[in-house]
């Protein structure tokens, strides 16, 4: 111990003697870490992806899809997910869920894929989940006219409620006419194909139903003494129904509705032969009065603030989500005219991720100010309370280093560590920059305080920061189910205080002899002086 301390001793004084070099080299190291932080090497996200163990899939059909063929494509696809060895069972639906709670028709598939744990993984799959999907999609995409989309159970449900569509992520088209915003939306899906880890990337077309139009010819009508609201009851009564009466049961009260038998309004020349008296007393059917024509249609219509939209699905993998999100942007804007009148909205995770980070721009200032008040009041000057905040300023660079070895992106879990890194190097500053004081006011000189005052501070700094990391450390390396949300935040921590341990023993000193005077007013000077009397 002895032998470190007269290296740590000999190391200071070097660093003191060459105090510009060292300054400039602190400088150096702030300037990189600030250009790797916005040239986007440490990528971002919101919140980290847990692992659930299982795997939600869906597959989309064509929105005219009926019960046969939907229940044929899930049964095929069941069979094809449950063909991998790393998968347990798997749950199949298709249609709407059982609770009504969902306007899905038949075009909807959705699939539970339960995973065994990844000791029995084949080793191309070990530990990566990613490279398993992948595999899925590759064996699923064999299966033509389905658009598929992979997830979690629980991350499935979130997802669905933040950005109201059955994805991960989504690109909300709004505007007035349907066809011209598939048209649009076409656009950006060849766009956003080109774009590095969008993956599961799918259109959800509104139309393709296939309706019976029935235009009224007014002039046929007008011949028979038919009016158009004569048309639409008859139309309505015979295949939709119309309450004639109702049934009262207790004081419950139930509609009674009429129509046509099956048989007579289930094909095209069965609803074109309905009849319609005329005043005349003539039976006159509908192929006499409209023109009918078969049309796609929309099979439902997304609607949010009162307006029209077509969504776009997609999902991230490979790649951090902030970057790939923000290339997609810039080449949609590029390339996408849209008409006007429409416009773009990038919502899922990554509209929560710009919320999330301007939220923490406003957390972060309050937090350094609140930092900065108690500092002044604890030392009862402004000059040691800025020092302090200025060795703070340099934790923040081991946890981003540590983000960027371990291939980590910046998340809210990760920004949340950074503020719990402050509060951890403040307390460091604190110890060394008191007890320099407390030397200088027993009648050291300013580099004599700061050298006895960094090895005597040395040990409890060490015990400091070595209890915080060691304490973090099995967190940072965790990778069992449920790690991923507590990884980052640990990884920030721990390498924030392992360059905070060396930054701080060396560059304190440093700066502390570089504002330092004579002239300073040191209050434990002053308690002295105040005691004898």
């Amino acid at each position: 111990m002895e032998f470190l301390r007269r290296k740590y001793r000999s190391s200071v004084r070097w660093a003191l003697a060459r105090r510009q070099l060292t300054l400039s080299a602190a400088a150096v190291v702030i300037l990189a870490t600030f250009v790797l932080l916005i040239s986007g090497v440490v990528g971002s996200e919101f919140l980290p992806h847990l692992d659930e163990g299982a795997i939600w899939a869906r597959g989309t059909l064509a929105p005219s899809t009926g019960p046969t063929e939907g229940t044929r494509i899930m049964d095929q696809a069941r069979l094809m997910l449950a063909a991998f060895p790393e998968v347990k069972q798997v749950v199949s639906q298709v249609g709407r869920p059982d609770d009504g709670t969902d306007t899905t028709g038949f075009f909807n598939t959705e699939y539970f894929v339960d995973l065994k744990p990844k000791e029995q993984w084949r080793p191309v799959f070990h530990e990566d989940k990613d490279a398993l999907i992948t595999a899925m999609d590759v064996q699923l995409s064999k299966i033509p006219g389905v658009l598929w989309n992979f997830s979690q159970p629980i991350s499935d449900n979130m997802e669905e409620a933040v950005s109201g569509v059955k994805g991960e992520l989504a690109v909300k088209m709004y505007g007035d006419d349907l066809k011209q915003l598939e048209a649009k939306g076409d656009e950006v899906v060849g766009v956003m194909r080109g774009v590095p880890g969008v993956q599961d990337l799918g259109l959800f077309r509104v139309l393709g139903q296939p309706n019976l139009n029935l235009s009224v010819d007014r002039r046929k009508a007008a011949r028979y003494g038919i009016n158009v609201s004569d048309v639409q009851e008859a139309v309505e009564t015979a295949i939709g129904g119309k309450a004639v009466t109702q049934v009262l049961q207790n004081e419950q009260r139930y509609d009674l509705t009429v129509r046509y038998i099956k048989s007579d309004r289930d094909t095209r020349e069965a609803i074109e032969n309905i009849r319609i008296v005329a005043p005349s007393g003539a039976r006159i059917s509908l192929a006499q009065l409209t023109n009918a024509q078969v049309r796609d249609g929309a099979s439902e219509i997304y609607r949010e603030s009162n307006s029209r939209y077509i969504a776009i699905k997609y999902s991230v993998r490979g790649r951090d989500l902030g970057s790939a999100v923000e290339e997609a942007m810039q080449k949609v804007r590029a390339k996408v005219q849209l008409p006007v009148g429409y416009h773009i909205d990038w919502a899922g995770e990554y509209e929560s991720q710009k919320r999330s980070q301007r939220r923490l721009m406003i957390v972060l200032p309050i937090t350094i100010l609140v930092i900065y008040i108690i500092l002044f009041t604890m030392f009862k000057s402004a000059k040691w309370a800025a020092l302090t905040l200025a060795n703070v300023s340099m934790a923040p660079i081991g946890g981003i280093l540590a983000l960027l070895i371990t291939g980590t992106h910046f998340s809210v879990s990760s920004g949340v560590g950074f503020l719990a890194l402050f509060g951890v190097s403040v307390q460091v500053g604190v110890i060394m920059i008191e007890y320099i004081n407390h030397l200088r006011a027993q009648g050291y000189s300013i580099e004599d305080a700061v050298v006895e005052g960094a090895i005597l501070r040395l040990r409890p700094i060490m015990m400091t920061m070595l209890v915080a990391t060691l304490g973090l450390l099995p967190a940072a390396l965790s990778r069992g189910i449920g790690s991923d949300s507590q990884r980052p935040f640990a990884i920030v921590i721990v390498g924030g205080l392992l360059a905070a341990l060396f930054i701080s023993i060396y560059l304190l000193p440093t700066m502390y002899v570089w504002v330092a005077r004579d002239t300073d007013k040191l209050p434990l000077a002053e308690a002295e002086i105040e005691e004898p009397a």
